[in-house]
């Protein structure tokens, strides 16, 4: 009964993070907090997997902040410009999430790295369509990423939930 109760909480911990990494929040560090639980209840994973899952958490947090500068910079575009995508994703996710919980922090983070990168680009280059395609850089990486953030969370929801049901 224990087994079953503790595997239905992981898996659920699991789908929540796979769903929160889909629209841009931190669900790897959910399944990191299901692996814990799951270490003291029934002593899987390893300290190890769970140094790697911390690690991977980290990682993956640190390419998401990053994507928009990454991106602009991939299209030519001024440090300057990387770093307000940079700000944009952040601003952009923090309004969005204040007018349409959820879906609009997921919209905010793109649309804020979009322009505030568009208007840095714009005012260099005083031509629009190549600030523009400058801009589109942020938004490819941030949904790029986005997309390898959630296959991370599944890949390590699949690990964990595999495992532990073979434990």
């Amino acid at each position: 009964m224990i087994d079953f109760l503790l595997i239905t909480l992981t898996a659920l911990l699991c789908g929540i993070g796979v769903l929160f990494s889909a629209f841009a929040f931190s669900g790897t560090w959910i399944v990191l907090a299901a692996a814990i639980i799951t270490f003291f209840a029934a002593g899987f994973p390893t300290p190890g997997t769970l140094i790697v899952f911390a690690v991977l958490c980290i990682g993956a947090e640190v390419l998401e902040a990053l994507a928009g500068w990454f991106g602009v910079q991939k299209r030519g575009g001024s440090k300057t410009a990387g770093l307000a995508a940079i700000a944009g994703g952040l601003l952009g996710a923090f309004f969005g999430s204040m007018l349409f919980p959820i879906l609009g922090t997921f919209l905010g983070m793109l649309v804020g790295s979009f322009a505030l990168a568009f208007l840095v680009e714009w005012k260099r280059l005083k031509h629009h369509g190549h600030a523009a395609k400058i801009a589109s850089g942020a938004l490819v990486a941030r949904l790029l990423i986005l997309f390898l953030k959630t296959a991370l969370t599944l890949a390590m929801s699949a690990w964990l939930l595999i495992g532990l049901i073979q434990a």
